[in-house]
């Protein structure tokens, strides 16, 4: 299945080691930290979420082959921020702080969202 490519690199309001819920899909209420975010094809890879299974042939790394599990990407409107204030999920929207930098800030509590 081919994805549809957005000609610009959007704005996301998902960044990598963010907490987030999936708010749609077959892993629907599941939680998880982001471990990448692909903004060309506006998708994320998930702690624990989307788990496929892949079959391996045996190469010089893997002697054996077998059958491996790993997460795959998630579409990013699937995903919602886990407040860190409050710990459910709330909207993202962006404002200056108080040294004018702009900054993401969950749209329930108003309270900035700090990044590492």
């Amino acid at each position: 299945m081919m994805r549809k490519k957005h000609p610009v690199s959007p704005k996301l309001h998902i960044r990598k080691n963010d907490q987030v819920r999936v708010i749609a899909g077959n892993d629907r209420n599941q939680q998880g930290q982001v471990l990448r975010v692909l903004p060309k094809a506006y998708t994320a890879i998930v702690k624990g979420v989307r788990i496929v299974t892949r079959h391996r042939k045996p190469s010089s790394k893997n002697p054996k082959g077998g059958i491996e599990k790993r997460e795959a990407p998630i579409h990013i409107s699937n995903l919602m921020l886990i407040d860190p204030a409050t710990g459910l999920p709330t909207r993202v929207g962006k404002k200056p702080n108080e040294q004018g930098k702009l900054q993401r800030y969950a749209k329930k509590t108003g309270a900035f969202i700090k990044h590492d």
